[in-house]
Parts: C-alpha cells; sequence; structure tokens
C-alpha cells in the first residue's frame, strides 16, 4: 500500500499558497495548511482541496509564533508523517523607501519572513531527518537579487535570507535524504499588491518583464509541485526562478 504524501503549507488562505495547496491535492497529497485571519478565504482553499479528493485541515496560526509552527506541524503529525513542506507566508508591508519604513513594519517583515520560515523548516527538519525523507521549497523572491529600490528593501533582504536559509540547509539535510529548494517568483497577481496599497502594480510591472505580463498563482504552484515531486529527485539547494525573464 503505498502512502499519500502529506505537505504542510503555510500561507496556505489566497494567492501562491491558496494556488499550490489545490494543485498538489490534485497531484495526491493530503495538505495541512496555516493561514493568518481570513477564516473564509482559508475554508475555499480547504473546499477545493477536498474536492480533489485530499484530506484537508486548516490552522489558524501566526508562522512567527514558535507555539503556532508546533500546533501546525502537531496538527499535520495527527494525520501521518509529514513528507513535505511549503513555506510561503511572507508579508511586505506599504510600498515605501526604507528611511520611511516604520520601524514596527521592518521588525514584522523579518519575524515572519525569516524567524516564521527557520521555525517552519527547523521542525520539519526534526520530523523529517527521524525518518529519512522528506522535500522542502521556501517560497522566496526575484527581489532578493533585484533589491527593490523605492519599494520594499526591507522584504527584499529577507528574501535574500531564505536563499542562503536554503542552500544551507540542503546541504545540511542532503545526507540525511531530505531535499530543500526554492521558488523564486516575479511579480504575480494576487491581492498581496493591494495589501501592500498599490493593487495596479501588476498591470503596470508588465512592460518591465519580457514576457510582458504579470504571473499566476498557478505558475508558481506548479514549480513548487514540481520540485516536491519525485521527477526533480535530484534537484537540491536550487533557488528556481519563476519571473517571466525579470
Amino acid at each position: 500500500m503505498t502512502t499519500r504524501p502529506l505537505t504542510v503549507v503555510t500561507g496556505g488562505g489566497r494567492g501562491i499558497g491558496a494556488a499550490t495547496c489545490a494543485r498538489l491535492a490534485a497531484d495526491g497529497h493530503d495538505i495541512v495548511f496555516g493561514h493568518a485571519s481570513d477564516t473564509g478565504a482559508a475554508e475555499r482553499t480547504a473546499e477545493r482541496v477536498r474536492a480533489a479528493g485530499a484530506r484537508c485541515a486548516a490552522v489558524r496560526m501566526d508562522t512567527s509564533s514558535e507555539a503556532d509552527v508546533e500546533r501546525l506541524f502537531d496538527t499535520a503529525e495527527s494525520l501521518g508523517p509529514v513528507t513535505g513542506l511549503v513555506n510561503n507566508a511572507a508579508v511586505t508591508g506599504p510600498l515605501g523607501r526604507l528611511a520611511d519604513a516604520d520601524t514596527a513594519v521592518l521588525r514584522r517583515v523579518v519575524d515572519v519572513n525569516v524567524f516564521g520560515y527557520l521555525l517552519c523548516c527547523r521542525r520539519a527538519a526534526r520530523d523529517m531527518g527521524a525518518r529519512g525523507a522528506g522535500a522542502v521549497v521556501n517560497v522566496s523572491s526575484a527581489a532578493a537579487t533585484l533589491g527593490s529600490p523605492d519599494e520594499y528593501v526591507h522584504y527584499a533582504a529577507t528574501k535574500a535570507a531564505v536563499d542562503a536559509m536554503t542552500v544551507g540547509l540542503s546541504k545540511e539535510l542532503g545526507p540525511s535524504g531530505i531535499r530543500v529548494n526554492a521558488v523564486a517568483p516575479g511579480v504575480i497577481e494576487t491581492d498581496m499588491h493591494a495589501a501592500m496599497g498599490d493593487p495596479g502594480r501588476p498591470a503596470r510591472a508588465a512592460a518591465t518583464i519580457p514576457l510582458r505580463r504579470a504571473g499566476r498563482p498557478g505558475e508558481i504552484a506548479d514549480a513548487i509541485a514540481w520540485l516536491l515531486s519525485p521527477a526533480a529527485s535530484y534537484a537540491t539547494g536550487t533557488v528556481l526562478r519563476v519571473a517571466g525573464g525579470r
């Protein structure tokens, strides 16, 4: 009897996270996902997952809280051994120059985008390491290499940290049979842009992207699904850029 993969996804309520949950469910994964506050969106994600025939649990949580991260993984482990982690939950704060950024915003962005990823990776490393198998995909950003001047240098810096985390952890966990990779999206059509105060950003950015359009959440989900799959069995320590040529 083949055991179904069981994947933990953070930030699974909307955008790339929701698309990833649905895509992985279609690929035969059971899903446990975390979400911050929008219970309606989380319920819609769970419905999509279950419609694909997968088991699903949604956990309201904050990835920067150690107790919440432990609760998320404990919920998953109650369904079976966790085989995959998609570290996706992230925040940007308002668009603007670093000189104008609020200290609380800077702290929050680092707490969620770096500390939260580290907490989730640590728990995944402990659980998967004990079994000698597993795969992690961290959602980074093209901002890590572009720097995002005048928009969110602080966010770009956290995503550069995610890239370093991915490379280092892949070397640390490779001998234990655990693969660690990242996907670096470019400008994607999600509600994150409205949250940062610029809902029209994807449409404006199209002129600066070689493919002349923003990406879709499903296109990032496809890349994540591949990195988690047996088809990517020799890929680790890779930051896969999916950014339309930027």
